[in-house]
């Protein structure tokens, strides 16, 4: 039997799971191995893994920093934060654009095309006997919204500036993988939204750039 932390927790049924009300308290985690209902079919791979990391990396230190980790991914705050900056200096301006539109493109390819498409619930709706230490989130699993965003703006700002964009990259890793570690999205949810944001990035910088070169003007 593997021994389980007390933890903040949500309540973990509710009629309508995409509308929960939020509150706290504590009790035993439960392990996904545990569950009246597993993963199934081609899920297994994911169920592997986040079973994986439920039972052996959450720690008393973990359950309190990857909360924080993804609240700076929140509706892309650190990201907005960061572009902000960008756009108030002259310098860097151009750059700051540029991340502005891969955030907005990705974001609108992810929320309103990609996720209603595949409309897959997240993990704490498949198995909702697993507490969660954040408020549930609304809407559908894949991809995740957090790791698309991430991984588009700092793609996009490897392109500009080398050694921020390996920063931001290193952040974007932590944020994707906090949404598991959080059982809110599936590792395949965070790998298919890493993906779609770098593709998004490298396309975009791409295409302006070959639309500049044919003619021979900066629009951005």
């Amino acid at each position: 039997m593997v021994e389980i932390s007390r933890v903040p927790y949500l309540p973990a049924a509710f009629s309508n799971p995409f509308k929960r009300k939020h509150y706290t308290g504590a009790i035993d985690r439960v392990p996904i191995s545990e569950q009246k209902k597993s993963l199934k079919g081609g899920e297994g791979l994911d169920y592997a893994i986040m079973n994986f990391v439920q039972q052996n990396l959450h720690t008393a230190f973990t359950d309190v920093f990857f909360p924080i980790v993804t609240m700076l991914g929140n509706h892309g705050l650190v990201w907005l934060c960061l572009i902000a900056a960008l756009l108030l200096t002259k310098k860097y301006r151009r750059c700051g654009g540029m991340l502005l539109l891969t955030l907005a493109a990705t974001f609108l390819l992810g929320e309103f095309i990609l996720k209603p498409i595949i409309a897959r619930p997240r993990p704490f709706v498949d198995n909702p006997n697993v507490l969660l230490l954040i408020p549930p989130p609304s809407g559908y699993s894949c991809p995740s919204n957090h790791s698309s965003s991430s991984f588009a703006v700092a793609t996009m700002l490897c392109f500009h500036h080398k050694k921020a964009g390996i920063a931001a990259l290193v952040l974007a890793f932590l944020i994707a993988f906090s949404r598991i570690f959080l059982f809110v999205h599936y590792p395949t949810d965070v790998i298919f939204g890493a993906i779609l944001g770098i593709l998004c990035s490298v396309l975009l910088y791409k295409g302006i750039q070959a639309w500049q070169h044919k003619y021979s003007k900066k629009y951005f």
